[in-house]
């Protein structure tokens, strides 16, 4: 039994004050946007006790799906590696990076400069995607889908470099002994129509097509600041759960979006990976309890299971 922990979107703040020539940008809509409203939709106080339940609930390794940050500022990129370290010590906690990480040119390059220990590799390299970590029953397949972009937009892209790479360790650790749940982790909603246009994954149809070729068990994103499961058709039309998790320190008045994450209880069994698994998060009377639990079976290729059924707490 293996307990993965996944939660994104923290948007670590204050926001650092800006000097000018920092607002001669697309940070200039982005500050704007962060003290219209933005500011005080993610708080703090909030996401610090998220992440101390997450803490107490022991979980055996930590999967951050990135937008550490807001701006992408330097005086960010500390901010962003003090938030990590709070999620626990490198080699147990993995990060890949979302579009406010790499909010202009160089902003994703200062983060994995400060914050590269959390994307290091098994073979030690780190900030080079995609990257593989093999923990218990786990493969971890760290995707980056950051990149700047203009003003009013949040798309992603992976490339076709980055897809050929990941197809390759997909496949490779599908044929390995005991086969890894493979569990490749990303920022933005990586099945087309994921998104809404101007937030979307661009090459959404190709990473898609390249799943259905090579498959996995399960990936996670965020992105979007709501929770939600959808699949993507994977080899034999095998079913691969795609799970988006709201941002972590998001206050709302919608019951999915607000900031909660999601606990994975993952069993290798003789024909796939049980997976179990329990949002907890931001309740109605303003703490941190279970919201939901729903299970995700991945099944072999005869054998085709439903779509998990999510069972919200009231």
């Amino acid at each position: 039994m293996f307990r993965l922990a996944h939660l994104t979107d923290p948007h670590v703040g204050p926001l650092p004050r800006l000097r000018l020539r920092q607002l001669l940008s697309k940070r200039a809509t982005g500050y704007v946007n962060w003290h219209r409203g933005r500011g005080r939709h993610h708080c703090m106080d909030l996401l610090g006790a998220l992440v101390a339940d997450l803490r107490a609930q022991d979980s055996d390794h930590v999967a951050c799906t990135g937008d550490l940050c807001n701006l992408g500022l330097p005086d960010e990129w500390d901010t962003a590696r003090i938030f990590l370290e709070a999620l626990g010590p490198a080699d147990r906690v993995s990060f890949v990076p979302g579009n406010h990480d790499a909010y202009v040119r160089g902003s994703l390059e200062g983060l994995l400069g400060t914050c590269g220990g959390w994307t290091a590799a098994d073979d030690g390299r780190s900030g080079l995607f995609p990257y593989l970590r093999r923990r218990g029953p786990l493969a971890l397949v760290g995707l980056s889908s950051a990149i700047p972009t203009k003003p009013f937009a949040a798309t992603g892209r992976l490339g076709p470099v980055q897809i050929e790479a990941a197809e390759r360790l997909l496949r490779d650790l599908a044929d390995v002994p005991e086969r890894p749940c493979r569990v490749v982790m990303i920022h933005h909603p990586p099945h087309p129509g994921g998104a809404a246009s101007g937030r979307e994954l661009k090459d959404a149809a190709a990473f898609a097509a390249m799943i259905g070729r090579a498959g996995a068990d399960l990936i996670l994103h965020g992105h979007n600041h709501v929770g939600t499961v959808a699949h993507i058709p994977g080899p034999d039309g095998r079913p691969v759960p795609v799970v988006g998790a709201p941002s972590a320190s998001a206050r709302s008045l919608l019951v999915n979006r607000r900031a909660s994450y999601y606990l994975y209880t993952i069993v290798p069994g003789e024909t796939g990976h049980r997976i179990a698994v329990v949002e907890r998060g931001l309740d109605a009377e303003g703490g941190i309890a279970e919201l939901a639990a729903f299970d995700i079976e991945t099944p072999p290729a005869d054998r085709i299971g439903p779509a998990p059924k999510r069972r919200r707490r009231h």
